[in-house]
Formats: structure tokens, C-alpha cells, sequence
């Protein structure tokens, strides 16, 4: 089975091949409902359709641009050469005239009495024709923001929010609309099997009355309709809930928050509520979310790949200031004006064909239709099987008596219902909800994770967590607080441990006053972030952990931000990235037009080598020789070790106007280094320890100094005798010292994303392990999308790292990536006790239903009956198994191997023990079964016996379902009472067995049973409590697996500590 499943059924968790995804879909048979059971399958025909509409879209989109920017250069360069003869623009010209707005066009009744000046069309095509001309008409950004009615320094007015989403629109692309429940109910009736035993239904009742006369002749036929609508509205209402579950994750998935000056203050708000006149921020890593023209910025350069297709980055700037949604920021950062939202831009167009075809299936989903297609042929045969051998003894009685001329509506009844016997066993036998109960149990599992502060945008992800052998994890902000206060400042060649309590006092009596006033001009003018005033009044810092505690630093000491840029123009920015690992900041100086001054801030060595000057005990510029040189590294180092992050602050005094605009690359006066601590966050050591003890490696892999990862990484428990390595010195190994080095490594400092993105390669191609990696860059994006699991930072992280990332760690805490491990592994282990359970039941009830057939000529357990069965073994067998929470026993054993069979060999001990003893109890009873229980020979005998048989099989299921808990340990009720799904279940099904039993036996062809045979149905059911006690005892060798040597099947204990590591 094992060989057949990874032959046609495999395929990758992450970005599977298309040839992979056709050959499984070739290698389904014997499919009940196909729109059910394919419902959360991709559909390929779909998406490549959707697929060839984006590119054409995109292909559109790409000519118009060029076509645009060809005709503006044609343009531009014929007014060129007419001169200023003119300004050709008809600026305040107009036709339209009636509403003096004077741009050429008559304004709507609306959007004149909103007070606006210009109509949504018109302003969304100056952006997405990049139209220069009539931008100029506008009198530039300015004027446009006049006549959308909004203030440049103030931004939008809240309250005036829906006044303008009314004429400007939402920021929202059309969706498709949300699939109503009687939708579900219409899937659950395309059940071909349930067609076909509605229609022999039908006939049984017409049938039954002229025999048997009304009302007694309708109720077999009416029993099985009301069975069949039983198992119709409880399968569409778990399915609508599973919908409503997916829907709420993936309108957290596409809500993005946005920083925009609204009401005179910097702020965050929903992608969704973003309006036309809205002022946003744009730093590196940030998706555009709407068309925008350019206020203010920095070096920014767009990437308009998503919406083009083309690679190439754009320049923007106060001369071509158009933004386009849907692209983002490669570098710089900046302030826009949204002028168009929603279906009006080119992305909301786009976005229509983006999700068209669905997600990709799971491999747990693969699988699973793979073993329904093994059994459901398996339960095909047994049914034809028993069709022909209950037909067969028909026909040899009737040979036999000579009536094989004379037939009756009886006859014609009896043949019926062996044909429903057979159909039902189909039913019975095609496990359809198995690939649904991944989807089910998936479905629990990233709704309890949502709570846990972990959002699952793939599916796959969720699952193939519960694998992880090795996690790659940042430092800052995952494994620590990212909480950062400046704790030690070394300068003028003194160090000084810095205390809330000392404020303005501080530094001023150890430094000069120029020294003092230049550290605060760099700390309140090389930042990325910004002082703001908070609805409370006081001061709130917007911006990265790193850049607030600075910020924080320099308010203590008495600096005022505004002072500083009022005093000093910044003429350019270079922000800080995880390649440069620096940011700085050129800035004129007041008094002379040549004189600029150049900040930076950075990596402490990097920037240390830039210097060659630095300012002495007596604030004085000198320069930086070797003996001092050596005294920074000290005091580097020495910060460091107390696990401090070290940042250098220096500057370059600039005088000529060729320098103008570029930011030199050394001759640096060093000014500082500061220490800035981020404490260990509560609980990660024991995260790590846990992870550890599950087989789990954890590395490091951090853009800081290897003092400081070393000291963090002792204090979390990541490094112990394993080696800490540089980023450049990784990068010079050569393949064979890498192969002998990186099984090794525990910490990776200083290290590039294409670092991180060559370790994660390595350790899944050489090493076959299956890494998950955390990223909060932009330029972690690479390693996020190779990784089999990429796990981007809530917080820290940007929208492009979240947008190649398979989970966001909405708390950028690294107990929280422990949390969805245990539930990837609940996961798999909930779908394998639920597929032990179902194939159980699947082979005692074919297996006594062909024997009965065979040896009486008739199936002790009636249709009704079986559609009973068949319920509590797929949806509510589904949801007792396939949603109960992780334990900590998850986290004991190792992870289990990319080549691990789904079916394990304890598996099949429990399977095999259980059938057989419910087998042979069954049988016994029915051929034995009166003489046993000394029932008296009267005309009910063989239906109470049927009864009796019906009970004990149910029981046998319910008490199996118990055993399924857990598949290795003897004691299957720990944790039974916190599984409060599990005990609904449990009630629900014995409660609707008492009173189908007792109450519905017209219906269900059965009688009411005395307490004496309830206690026989309900003790046959509780000894398979003890056969499974026995089962456990019985030594089963461990599972093989093909090239994962170094992997297990879940089930040994693992030793446990930091050994592992």
C-alpha cells in the first residue's frame, strides 16, 4: 500500500509540480460525491485559466506603462525644443465650465455636493497613466490634495472617512460571494450512492404498501429517507462551520495595517480603511495599498514586478511621483497621497485572477484520498461480491422450490434490498470523509492557533510543521523582547551605564557641549522613526524597536526632535537594511550653501571601520590610531558579552557643492557606541528546551555582533557544544567543510539573508532535514519561501516577508512557533488515530455483513442501520478524533520523517486485533447468538437478536473510538475531560443509539432490548478496552523509511537536554 501511495500519491508540501497534482487526480476512483470530496482540491483547469488571464492583464498593464512613458518622453523632449514659447498645459483652461473647477470636464451632482473638486475616474487616471500633463494641471500634489479637500500636514479627518469611501470607493476588490449553507446541503446531496438508495427508497415504499399495506409497508422505505437526510444536514452543517473557520482566517489574512497621518497624528489603521486623500508611510518591505502620488521621500525605489512583470525597479521621485498599488518598496522610504482605491486601480483588477482555482492540497489530503481509493475498490468488490451471492442463493431457493417461472412483488422487494445492501455497503465501505477530516482537523487546528497568536496562510503549513527537524530563528524580537532601552554609551572615551533616574545630567558634565549637541543631532536626525503626540497627549515614538530606544535615549537627555529639523534641511537617506547594516543621513548645514554633514549608524565593526577620527576625553576630533582602535573593540566586545546590542554613531563634516547628494563611505569622526539591551523574553529557555526534547534544532541566525548571539544564545539554551560561526566565514567554506561544519552550527552572527537562505538550502537538500525559518525582512524573503516552513514576524516583520512566509507569528515570540509545531503534530497524529478507527469499522462491517450474506442469505444490519454506522464513523468519528488538542506527550517524541508511512505498523496491530475480536463476536452472536442468550423461538427472535447485534456493534465503535485516543500507551483517558468535542460526541451517539434502539424501530428495524441485553451490547462493546490493553503489550518492530535514516515514526522516546543539540 505504502509503495502505491508514494508512487501516485505524493506530493510536495510546498509549491508541488503540476505533473504531481494531475497523476493523483488520474489515480481516484470510486468516488461517492466528487463535489464534496474535491471541494477543498485545486481546481487546475481554473487557475490556469485565471493564471493566462493575469499574465494577459499584466502583459496590458506592462504596454500601457511603456507606451505612457515613451509618449511623456516624446513630449517632454518636443517642449524641449519649442522653448517657453508657451506653457501648452491650458492650465485653468476648461469646457465644462459650469462648476469653475477649470480642469475640462463637468463634475457629478455627488461629487459637487461633497465638496470635492475632481472625480474619482479623472484622479484615479492621473496615477495609472502616469500623466504628467494633467498632474501639472492640478498644480502638482499640492493642488490635487486641494481638491480632494485634505491638508498635507493633518491628513484626513476621521469623521470624514465614510463621506469619502461613499464618492471614492473602498479599498476592497470584488470577492466572491460567501457560499450560503443549503449550498452544502446541495453538495451533500450529490452523493451517488445516497441518489441511488433515495430512489430504491422510493420504490420500497410503493412496494411495501401494496404487500404489506399502509402504514407498516412504508417504513423501511421512509426510514432509510430520513436516514439519508440525517446524514446530509450533519455532514453540510460541519462543512458550512469548516467554511465559516476558513473565511474568518482569510479575512485576518488580508487584513494589513497601515501607518497614515490622520486627524494631525501618525497612526495605524486597516488596509481596508484606507480613503482617497489618506497620507501613508512607506518604508522597505511595504506593499503599496493603493494608487498614490509621491510627497515627500528618500531613495525610493519601486518594485512594479507584481503588476508588470518586469524585474527592473523604478526610480520615484518629485518628478515622476506616481505610486501604483500592489507594488512595493525596494528602497527608501516616503509619504503618498492615495488618489484611488480599490477595483480602481490596476491591482484591484488583478486581484480578481489571483485567487481563482483554490490553494493546493495538503500531502495528509493527497494521501488520505489515496487510501480511500485503495479501500473504497476493496469495499466496490465485497459489495458486488454480496449482491451476487444473496441473488445467488435467491435464485438456487427458487430453482430448487420450481418457482423460478412464478415472481411476486415480494420477490421483487426482496432483490431490491439486496441491491440496497449492496449499495449501502458501498457506502459503508468508501471512506469518504477521510481526506475531509484533514480539512476538518486543519480547520480546528488554525482556529485554536489564531488564539495562540499564530495566523496559517497555507494549509499545508499546519501539517507539515509537525515534521520540523530543525528551526532557523532570529534573535531580535523572537527570542527576545524586542523591548530595547539604551542601557551603556561609551564616549569622549568614557562609559557610562545609563539610568532612567539621571535625565538631562547624565552627559553634560563628562562631555562638552558641542559633543552633547552634536550626539543628539544624529541620534533625532538619522532615524527612520518619529515622534508623535498620542491621543493622551504625551509623546509616542513610531518606529522600529531599535530606532525608539534611541529616540527614547534622546528625549531623556533633554533633545527636542523639532529643534534639530527645523535647524537642519536632511538632504538625502539611506535607510538601514539587513545588507548594508547601516543607515545614514546627509544633512546642510545653516550659514553656507556647500556645507552638509553626513551621519551614520550601524554594525559597530562596519561603521568602526569607516572611522579614521574620533572625538577624545577633551571633545576634541583627533585621529583614531591603532592602540585606540583597539580600546573600541574592547569596549565592543565588552558590551556584547554583558548581551548587549552595540551600535557605533558617527559623522563627516562635508564641504563642497559636488558632494551634494551622496552620502561618503568613510573618513568618519566616531562620536559613540551605544549598548542597547534587549532582554530574553519569559518562557523562550523553556520553549527551547522543549524543542529540544522533541528532536527539534534550534539555531540562531542573526545580523549581530557574535558576542552578543553567543551570550543570548547561551541564556535561551540554543548554544552548548555546538559552534558559533560568522556570516563572511560561512560564506568562504567550501561544499565539503560545509557538509562537516553545519550539523554543527548552533549560532550563525552576522550573517546576510542569502546567508540564512544557504543554510536553510544545505540543511534540506544535504541533510534531508525539514527546516522551518523565521524572517522579518524584506531580504528574507528568499530563505522564507525555500524553507519547508517560513515563519515571518507579526510585528517586526514587513509585508513582503509576510507575504513569502507560510505562518505569521503575530506576537514575533518564539514560544508561539513551539505552539504550532505541537499542533502540526496533534495534526497527523489526530488523522492517523481517526484513519485506525475508520478502517476498523470499515472492515468489520464489511466483513460481517459479506459472511452473513454468504452462510443466511441476509445482513444482520438493515439499511437505516448501516447509514447509522456509516455516520458515526465519518463525520462524527471526524470530529470526535480529528479535533482533540495537543498534549504535552507530542513534544517527547522526534519529528516524523519526510518518508514516514502513514500507516504504521501499530497502526495495523490495532486495526487487525480489534476486527478480528469484533468480528468474531458478531458472528458468534448471529449464529449463536439465540442459544447464548436463551432467547425464546418466536417471530421477533431474529429481529431482537438483530437488535442485539446492531447494539454491540455500535458499542464496539464507541468504545474503539476511546482506544483510538491513543494508538501506543495502555491508559487511553488521560486528557479525555479537556476534549470537550470528544465528550459532546460521545453523548450525542449513545444518546441517538438508546433512541434509535428503543423508540425508532419501525423506522429502524429494531426492537427495544431489556436491561439485561443492554448490559450484554454495552460489556461485548467495553472488552475491546481490554483487547486493546492486550494489543499494546504486543512488540511491534520500528517503521522504515526510504533515504531518512536519521528519522523515526513518532512512537520511541527520544533522550532528552540540550545533548540533542
Amino acid at each position: 500500500m505504502e509503495k502505491y501511495l508514494r508512487e501516485n500519491f505524493s506530493v510536495q508540501p510546498k509549491n508541488p509540480s503540476e505533473s504531481a497534482l494531475r497523476r493523483w487526480r488520474s489515480a481516484v476512483s470510486v468516488v461517492k460525491n466528487p463535489r464534496r470530496r474535491f471541494r477543498m482540491v485545486a481546481n487546475l483547469a481554473q487557475r490556469a485559466e485565471a493564471e493566462h488571464k493575469r499574465r494577459k492583464l499584466q502583459e496590458k498593464i506592462r504596454v500601457a506603462l511603456y507606451v505612457q512613458k515613451a509618449a511623456l518622453h516624446f513630449i517632454n523632449a518636443g517642449n524641449r525644443r519649442d522653448g517657453d514659447g508657451g506653457d501648452g498645459g491650458g492650465k485653468g483652461v476648461g469646457v465644462g465650465g459650469d462648476t469653475g473647477d477649470g480642469h475640462g470636464y463637468t463634475l457629478s451632482k455627488e461629487t459637487r455636493e461633497a465638496g470635492f473638486e475632481i472625480e474619482p475616474d479623472e484622479l484615479a487616471s492621473i496615477v495609472r497613466s502616469h500623466d504628467e500633463k494633467c498632474l501639472e494641471r492640478y498644480e502638482g500634489v499640492e493642488g490635487v490634495a486641494k481638491v480632494v479637500r485634505v491638508s498635507l500636514q493633518e491628513g484626513v479627518i476621521s469623521v470624514d472617512v465614510e463621506h469619502r469611501q461613499n464618492i471614492y470607493g473602498c479599498n476592497r476588490h470584488a470577492e466572491k460571494p460567501p457560499r450560503s449553507f443549503w449550498m452544502f446541503v446541495w453538495d451533500a446531496m450529490q452523493d451517488l450512492t445516497l441518489i441511488i438508495l433515495m430512489a430504491c427508497s422510493f420504490v420500497s415504499v410503493g412496494v411495501g404498501i401494496l404487500t404489506e399495506g399502509w402504514p407498516k409497508g412504508m417504513y423501511d422505505g421512509v426510514g432509510i429517507i430520513l436516514s439519508i437526510l440525517l446524514v446530509v444536514f450533519v455532514t453540510s452543517i460541519s462543512d458550512y462551520k469548516q467554511s465559516l473557520q476558513f473565511k474568518d482566517l482569510d479575512k485576518e489574512k488580508k487584513n494589513v495595517s497601515i501607518q497614515v497621518t490622520r486627524d494631525g497624528r501618525r497612526q495605524k489603521v486597516s488596509i481596508h480603511d484606507l480613503v482617497v486623500g489618506d497620507m501613508v508611510h512607506l518604508s522597505i518591505g511595504d506593499v503599496v495599498p493603493a494608487d498614490g502620488l509621491l510627497i515627500s521621500g528618500f531613495g525610493l525605489l519601486i518594485d512594479e514586478s507584481s503588476l508588470s512583470g518586469e524585474s527592473d525597479t523604478v526610480n520615484v521621485d518629485n518628478q515622476k511621483p506616481f505610486l501604483l498599488a500592489g507594488t512595493t518598496v525596494q528602497d527608501g522610504s516616503a509619504k503618498m497621497l492615495v488618489t484611488s482605491v480599490g477595483v480602481r486601480t490596476e491591482w484591484g483588477r488583478l486581484m480578481d485572477t489571483l485567487n481563482e482555482g483554490g490553494d493546493d492540497e495538503t500531502p495528509l489530503q493527497v494521501k488520505l484520498n489515496g487510501v480511500a481509493t485503495i479501500i473504497g475498490k476493496i469495499g466496490l468488490g465485497f459489495a458486488l461480491l454480496t449482491f451476487v451471492v444473496l441473488t445467488g442463493r435467491f435464485l438456487l431457493g427458487k430453482i430448487a422450490h420450481h418457482e423460478i417461472t412464478k415472481w411476486s412483488l415480494n420477490d421483487a422487494s426482496k432483490l431490491l434490498n439486496f441491491f440496497a445492501t449492496a449499495v449501502i455497503i458501498i457506502v459503508v465501505a468508501v471512506p469518504e470523509g477521510l481526506p475531509l477530516a484533514v480539512t476538518l482537523s486543519l480547520a480546528f487546528a488554525m482556529k485554536k492557533l489564531m488564539n495562540d497568536k499564530a495566523l496559517v496562510r497555507h494549509l499545508s503549513a499546519c501539517e507539515t510543521m509537525g515534521s520540523a527537524s530543525c528551526i532557523c530563528t532570529d534573535k531580535t524580537g523572537t527570542l527576545t523582547t524586542n523591548h530595547m532601552v539604551v542601557d551603556k554609551i561609551w564616549i569622549c572615551g568614557q562609559t557610562k551605564a545609563v539610568k532612567s533616574d539621571h535625565s538631562e545630567n547624565l552627559l553634560k558634565p563628562l562631555i562638552s557641549e558641542q559633543t552633547f549637541d552634536l550626539l543628539l543631532q544624529s541620534i533625532f536626525q538619522n532615524t527612520g522613526s518619529e515622534i508623535v503626540k498620542g491621543l493622551d497627549g504625551k509623546n509616542k515614538i513610531m518606529g522600529t524597536p531599535t530606532e525608539s530606544a534611541l529616540l527614547e535615549f534622546g528625549l531623556l537627555l533633554g533633545g527636542d526632535s523639532k529643534f534639530y529639523n527645523d535647524k537642519y534641511k536632511i538632504v538625502k537617506v539611506e535607510p538601514f537594511n539587513s545588507t548594508r547594516k547601516k543607515m545614514s543621513v546627509l544633512v546642510s548645514l545653516p550659514g553656507g550653501t556647500n556645507k552638509y554633514r553626513a551621519f551614520c549608524k550601524g554594525a559597530s565593526e562596519l561603521v568602526v571601520k569607516m572611522c579614521d577620527k574620533v572625538v577624545d576625553t577633551d571633545g576634541k576630533v583627533v585621529l583614531l590610531n591603532e592602540q585606540q582602535r583597539s580600546n573600541i573593540t574592547e569596549v565592543i566586545n565588552g558590551f556584547a558579552s554583558d548581551a548587549l546590542r552595540t551600535l557605533c554613531i558617527a559623522f563627516n563634516d562635508i564641504e563642497g557643492s559636488s558632494e551634494r547628494g551622496r552620502i561618503p563611505e568613510d573618513k568618519y569622526t566616531l562620536i559613540s557606541i551605544v549598548g542597547i539591551k534587549d532582554p530574553v523574553r519569559p518562557g523562550v529557555k523553556e520553549a527551547v528546551k522543549t524543542c529540544l526534547e522533541a528532536g527539534i534544532v534550534v539555531r540562531m541566525v542573526t545580523g549581530d555582533n557574535i558576542n552578543t548571539a553567543k551570550a543570548i544564545a547561551r541564556e535561551c539554551g540554543i548554544l552548548t557544544d555546538g559552534i558559533a560561526i560568522e556570516g563572511p566565514d560561512f560564506r568562504n567554506k567550501s561544499q565539503q567543510e560545509l557538509e562537516k561544519i553545519i550539523p554543527k552550527i548552533q549560532v550563525m552572527a552576522r550573517s546576510l539573508p542569502l546567508d540564512k537562505h544557504k543554510l536553510v538550502t544545505h540543511l534540506r537538500e544535504d541533510f534531508n532535514e525539514v527546516v522551518a525559518v523565521t524572517g522579518d525582512g524584506t531580504n528574507d524573503a528568499p530563505a522564507l519561501h525555500e524553507a519547508d516552513i517560513g515563519l515571518a514576524m507579526g510585528i517586526a516583520g514587513t509585508e513582503v516577508a509576510k507575504e513569502n512566509a507560510d505562518v505569521i507569528v503575530m506576537d514575533d515570540n518564539f514560544s508561539t512557533i513551539v505552539k504550532v509545531t505541537r499542533w502540526g503534530r496533534s495534526v497527523y497524529i489526530n488523522i492517523q488515530k481517526f484513519v485506525q478507527f475508520q478502517l476498523t469499522v470499515n472492515v468489520v462491517a464489511l466483513m460481517l455483513n459479506f459472511v452473513s450474506a454468504c452462510v443466511s442469505g441476509s445482513a444482520p444490519l438493515s439499511a437505516v442501520q448501516m447509514l447509522w454506522v456509516n455516520m458515526i464513523m465519518d463525520t462524527l468519528g471526524a470530529l470526535a478524533l480529528a479535533t482533540e488538542p495537543p498534549h504535552d506527550g507530542l513534544m517527547k517524541r522526534p519529528p516524523i520523517g519526510k518518508n514516514a508511512k502513514f500507516i504504521t505498523r501499530i497502526m495495523w496491530r490495532n486495526i487487525i486485533g480489534q476486527s478480528i475480536y469484533q468480528i468474531m463476536v458478531l458472528l458468534v452472536l448471529k449464529f449463536r447468538g439465540k442459544q447464548i442468550l436463551k432467547l425464546d423461538e418466536h417471530d421477533d427472535t431474529t429481529l431482537l437478536l438483530n437488535t442485539v447485534i446492531f447494539n454491540s456493534f455500535v458499542f464496539c465503535q464507541v468504545f474503539n473510538e476511546i482506544n483510538s485516543r491513543d494508538m501506543a500507551k495502555i491508559n487511553v483517558f488521560e486528557g479525555m475531560i479537556s476534549s470537550w468535542v470528544f465528550l459532546i460526541v460521545m453523548g450525542i451517539t449513545i444518546c441517538s443509539q438508546a433512541l434509535i434502539v428503543e423508540y425508532l424501530g419501525a423506522f429502524a428495524q429494531t426492537v427495544p432490548l431489556s436491561r439485561e441485553l443492554w448490559f450484554v451490547s454495552v460489556m461485548i462493546g467495553a472488552v475491546s478496552l481490554l483487547v486493546a490493553v492486550l494489543l499494546k503489550c504486543i512488540p511491534v518492530p520500528s517503521s522504515t523509511y526510504v533515504a531518512a535514516a536519521t528519522h523515526h515514526d513518532g512512537y520511541e522516546q527520544l533522550p532528552t537536554g540540550p545533548d540533542l543539540a
